[in-house]
């Protein structure tokens, strides 16, 4: 059986399927309408992605020279934009997009989900259009967890951990995957779905607690006499930006996962002023949010400079990045929305977020107004 593929010229889907072509300087440029700060790895993932979409459409082209595919290793703290920066990759593109966590995979044949899974929630996010899913984008998620314990190889099964690093080489690199159509496991009478990997782009991320200490070690190690100053790599956002795949050797991963993952980018953590801006300025900001749940209610929402403060001083103290910000805002929130309906039929038409009413669950001021019939 043929496996159809969306950049086989003879395929009647072909124009529907292949995404189209972006710059990187366009792709950067919608990156930056949601993702704040993180200028080097937006660069760095937006140069990546055209060159895999350009290799896509220029497979067919018959001269000698086979353009690998560069599947892309995103590194940093949680909260710092690992995911939504492939989210907004793939709504910009317009190819299906999809979400796996890596915990809770296994190898084949042991309780959890089979890493050919990945590929079901693809299929299913491009309502089963296998040729649009055959272009599509996957992350896959702290992947970090799926290092093994130790350095030297397994003696012993490690089905959640070498395990699954096995499991995934083939469909990274380019595989026709046979999948079942609901996800599951296989068995010998069902139906079965083939679909190719080798223009799927995989995006792995993970937090990677630990890899500093790692990268540290060798940097402190690699001069005579240990007189190598540390100045530079001080911060652990510089010390990451060095790292080197004998790093990831240390960490747990196998040398053939490393190679298949060759576009390593590091993400920063967030200061106040990123957070700040990460509170502001975004198109789908939560403060647009919330001005906007409030207009549907006629309300006016305002937010004081002080309270704006204290929201980004609050999330700094949980160290979680752009997450803590949510988690912030929808806890002192949760009261005024509750009886945002009420505030409403009575005549409230504006409200104002104040300091204390973040820090310390004040009444924040609001203005009536009778309106007219």
């Amino acid at each position: 059986m043929k496996i159809p593929t969306p950049f086989d010229p003879t395929a009647s889907e072909k124009s529907e399927s292949l995404p189209e072509l972006h710059r990187p300087s366009e792709i950067k440029a919608y990156l930056d309408q949601y993702v704040i700060g993180q200028e080097r790895a937006k660069r760095a993932v937006a140069v990546a992605v055209y060159n895999h979409y350009k290799r896509i459409l220029s497979n067919h082209a018959k001269d000698d020279v086979e353009l690998d595919k560069s599947n892309i290793l995103v590194i940093g703290p949680t909260g710092t934009g690992k995911t939504l920066i492939a989210e907004t990759l793939a709504k910009f593109l317009a190819v299906p997009f999809a979400i796996a966590d890596a915990t809770s995979l296994t190898e084949a044949g042991y309780v959890g989900e089979d890493v050919e899974n990945i590929l079901v929630r693809l299929v299913q996010v491009a309502n089963y259009d296998i040729y649009k899913a055959q272009a599509g984008i996957v992350y896959l998620d702290e992947i970090d967890k799926v290092g093994r314990k130790s350095s030297s190889p397994s003696i012993t099964r490690d089905v959640s951990g070498e395990g699954v690093q096995q499991a995934l080489l083939k469909i990274l690199e380019g595989t026709v995957a046979n999948i079942p159509p609901k996800g599951g496991r296989k068995h010998p009478e069902q139906s079965l779905i083939p679909i190719d990997t080798k223009n799927i782009l995989f995006i792995c991320g993970g937090s990677f607690d630990g890899l500093t200490e790692i990268i540290n070690q060798r940097i402190n190690t690699s001069e005579i006499g240990f007189t190598k100053s540390l100045a530079k790599t001080e911060k652990e956002d510089e010390v990451l930006k060095e790292v080197r795949p004998e790093d990831m050797m240390k960490y747990g991963f196998i040398p053939e996962l490393i190679g298949r993952l060759p576009i390593v980018s590091t993400l920063q953590h967030l200061d106040e002023s990123a957070l700040m801006r990460v509170l502001l300025e975004p198109k789908n900001s939560l403060v647009k949010q919330y001005k906007k749940l409030f207009k549907m209610e006629g309300i006016e929402l305002i937010f004081r400079k002080e309270a704006l403060i204290e929201i980004v001083r609050l999330a700094m103290e949980r160290k979680s990045g752009a997450r803590a910000l949510r988690s912030v805002m929808e806890s002192a929130m949760l009261d005024l929305m509750f009886n945002l309906p009420e505030y409403s039929e009575d005549f409230v038409v504006k409200i104002t977020i104040t300091k204390e009413f973040i820090s310390k669950g004040k009444k924040p001021f609001m203005r009536r107004h009778r309106r007219s019939a």
